[in-house]
């Protein structure tokens, strides 16, 4: 009896410490990942983990005459799984052109194109039979032979496909530039906790790629100049000599150097006059590659210092339409971009070598690439540059899988060019643009779904889960841990997990493991609850010059706010709370406070945690 009795106990203690702790929900196949040791609760990569890689050997040949892409590719696929692979999902993202593809919008004629026509398949060797024409943006080869674990298969596969005349994220620019992005066949995603990505795109949530080693190869006529992801390797076999040793120049150079201008382009002056030149690039290790093409758009380059210690430059360049009265900027623009994230937030080193921005229509970001829309708005121009290159370190140093998880990198590029707003325009202007273009979208929308919990999959609940609410938080976060400990954490989390695939939960335990703090309490008030922004002053006492401020909260979440106390004589103090204050009850607290004099009014001021309720923010005596 008395050994009965001390095991309940010691379950019932058990219980109460479990339930204390505040655990996270994990969805049963999350689980699995964890106990299979793929993963581990400290945040770190588990002893167990695995990712598969390809090797992609690849010449595509765009054709500006009839706007089809044609292409070969021979792809060595290892299987570091542990599970022996019966078939492939190949993904072809631009599938999303058929007129029977599902889509999240109404898309015009011009959007529509036949996607992809698959000629030639075959692997290791052996041919198969393969009629992409029933086929969406992804479909499953079944294999003749399984792919074992740690073998390697050799696929090769030939393919074509128009590009679209409406240009988004990819198509044509105009009639003689093209923004050629999700051009392959690729194998998709086979992880530890969902095995095969087969989620279809549908041009919203977006994309989930392995870290694959690209050597790239693009056959264009002469007279179009080729941008690219990846180190272009044969400048002096593509360029007229002259623009060869200006490109080699920008490669070290502070200036903003004019690699062609409109007037070079049209007289065909700037690449060798061969019938068609290929264009060589290489990437390795990196998510995704893509390229543009032109034989008009300007062409300006120059190199940034983005690792203090090495010395080691990044090229950046830029390439548009003459008529593009902002990206005359690019170059410079990115410049600053590439050494502020580099050197302040997310502070870590821009990993890669170099950064185009392209004047396009998608405000969009690819490894080493940006397709941004032109404007006449300066501020909102450099804006969205900042935005698109913040992505770099999120999804692309990190493979986040945005299709399910768009937080963990839409999250963190807003809260980045806030950041880098502050420095560029000041604390009060970043702080009125980003309410302006962020908060208000979210507060001012009554739709039930802006309420869902952060952590429901983006395929269910995009758009502001995705960019603000997890921006705030993490700018909350800053602010309650102090910059010091938020940048430690940041960097373990990052360096642990740069080059994988991390999920939410290798985020949330990393950042409590690396800052000493168990956090599960401000992860779930943020990211597991049905939570939003609205605080209220419920009560106010006075004893005396002591002022008890008694403070409900009404929407849930744990945010910042000052309490700001106007005196009779008009000067304002500002009482600044961290999110900590609701970490023992968030519901209601207690905010006190010795008046310096005649007190005349009190004010909630969330700052950019703009209130859905503001009305009840104010006090007056």
């Amino acid at each position: 009896m008395q050994k009965n009795l001390f095991r309940i106990l010691t379950l019932i203690s058990f219980v109460s410490l479990t339930a204390s702790a505040q655990e996270l929900y994990m969805p049963r196949n999350i689980k699995k990942a964890y106990e299979n040791g793929t993963r581990s609760l400290d945040g770190k990569p588990g002893k167990n983990y695995w990712q598969n890689k390809g090797k992609y050997d690849m010449t595509l040949t765009v054709t500006p005459a009839d706007k089809m892409v044609n292409g070969t590719e021979t792809i060595a696929y290892t299987n570091n799984s542990p599970d022996t692979l019966k078939q492939l999902a190949i993904r072809f993202v631009n599938n999303l052109h058929k007129p029977e593809a599902p889509r999240a919008g109404y898309v015009s004629p011009d959007f529509l194109s036949s996607g992809l026509n698959i000629h030639a398949f075959t692997v290791n060797g052996e041919s198969y039979t393969v009629d992409s024409k029933n086929w969406g943006t992804v479909a499953g080869v079944k294999l003749k032979s399984a792919i074992n674990p740690g073998q390697t298969a050799s696929l090769t596969i030939e393919w074509s496909y128009p590009l679209s005349k409406e240009s988004g994220r990819e198509g044509q620019l105009d009639s003689t530039t093209f923004f050629v992005a999700y051009s392959f066949p690729r194998i998709s995603v086979y992880d530890d906790y969902d095995g095969w990505d087969r989620i279809p795109h549908m041009d919203r949530a977006e994309f989930y790629n392995d870290f694959n080693d690209y050597q790239l190869n693009v056959k264009a006529p002469k007279n179009y100049v080729v941008w690219a992801t990846g180190d272009l390797k044969n400048p002096d076999e593509v360029l007229q000599p002259k623009f060869a040793e200006k490109l080699k120049r920008s490669l070290t150079s502070d200036e903003v150097i004019s690699m062609a201008n409109a007037d070079e382009m049209a007289k065909g002056e700037v690449t060798k006059q061969n019938a068609w030149n290929t264009w060589k690039f290489t990437a390795d290790h990196i998510t995704d590659v893509t390229f543009a093409l032109s034989n008009h758009y300007i062409w300006d380059a120059g190199s940034v210092i983005v690792d203090n210690k090495t010395k080691r430059r990044a090229s950046v360049q830029s390439a548009y339409d003459s008529k593009a009265v902002d990206f005359s900027h690019g170059v410079a623009w990115s410049k600053l971009a590439l050494g502020w994230f580099s050197n302040n937030w997310p502070g870590v080193a821009y990993p890669f070598s170099k950064m185009t921005v392209v004047q396009g229509f998608a405000d969009m970001e690819y490894p080493m690439m940006v397709n941004d829309g032109t404007t006449n708005d300066m501020e909102f121009s450099q804006f969205v540059m900042n935005h698109e290159i913040a992505h770099t370190y999120f999804p692309f140093y990190m493979g986040i899988n945005e299709t399910r998880y768009a937080y963990m990198d839409e999250g963190w590029a807003t809260t980045l060019e806030y950041l880098i707003a502050t420095d560029q325009l000041g604390k009060a202007k970043a702080d009125e643009n980003y309410k302006n273009f962020r908060v208000k979208r979210y507060i001012n929308d009554p739709a039930t779904e802006e309420d869902l919990p952060v952590i429901t999959p983006t395929i269910l609940a995009g758009g502001n889960n995705a960019y603000v609410k997890p921006s705030l938080s993490y700018i909350g976060l800053k602010d309650m841990l102090g910059d010091e400990i938020f940048k430690k954490a940041l960097h373990v989390y990052m360096e642990r997990w740069n080059g994988k695939h991390p999920i939410p939960w290798d985020f949330f335990n990393s950042i409590s493991n690396a800052s000493g703090q168990d956090l599960n309490w401000y992860w779930n008030n943020w990211f597991f609850s049905y939570n939003y922004i609205d605080l209220k002053i419920d009560k106010v006492s006075i004893k005396g010059s002591n002022y008890s401020v008694a403070l409900k909260n009404v929407g849930g979440f744990a945010i910042p706010f000052d309490l700001k106390v106007t005196y009779a004589d008009g000067t304002i103090q500002a009482i600044h709370q961290t999110p900590l204050i609701w970490k023992a009850n968030q519901k209601n607290i207690t905010v006190q406070f010795n008046a310096l004099k005649a007190v005349a009014a009190i004010q909630i001021d969330g700052g950019i945690y703009m209130d859905a309720t503001p009305a009840d923010n104010n006090w007056k005596k």
